[in-house]
C-alpha cells in the first residue's frame, strides 16, 4: 500500500498543506493516519474519498 505525505495530497488536490491540515482539523476530505509525527494518507484513502464525492456522500468537496 502506498502513502501520500500531505505535501503530496496538497499537491494531488492543487492546494496548499495548511488546506490539507485545517481539512484534518474538520475531519474533513481525506482521512490521514499518524504514524510517529507524521499524518500519511493511504492512497486507497484518497480513492474513497474520490469516490465519495463523485457519488455525492460527501456533503462537501473540494473547491473548483
Amino acid at each position: 500500500m502506498r502513502y501520500l505525505t500531505t505535501f503530496e495530497v496538497a499537491e494531488r488536490y492543487c492546494t496548499a498543506e495548511s488546506t490539507v491540515r485545517y481539512w484534518r482539523q474538520l475531519q474533513k476530505g481525506p482521512r490521514g493516519i499518524k504514524i510517529g509525527k507524521r499524518v500519511l494518507y493511504p492512497e486507497a484513502e484518497l480513492l474513497r474519498y474520490e469516490r465519495a464525492l463523485i457519488d455525492g456522500r460527501e456533503d462537501w468537496g473540494l473547491a473548483s
